[in-house]
């Protein structure tokens, strides 16, 4: 299945959820943000939220610095 990832197609596995995601690309398990098809996704609805083929997921990474 097919989703776009950042505007990168992203190959993942049928019903996988974006905690599956997170998992797959390796994202580290704080400072993280994901919307899906522009939606903000809630960290506590990861494990429940199933992704969809062309669903779009953009991921946000906290960055600091200054």
């Amino acid at each position: 299945m097919k989703v776009q990832v950042n505007n990168k197609e992203t190959e993942i596995l049928p019903l996988s959820t974006i905690h599956q995601l997170t998992i797959t690309m390796e994202l580290p398990p704080a400072g993280v943000a994901i919307a899906v098809n522009n939606k903000m996704i809630p960290r506590v609805e990861w494990e429940q939220f199933t992704l969809e083929e062309n669903d779009q997921v953009v991921i946000i990474k906290a960055a600091c610095g200054g």
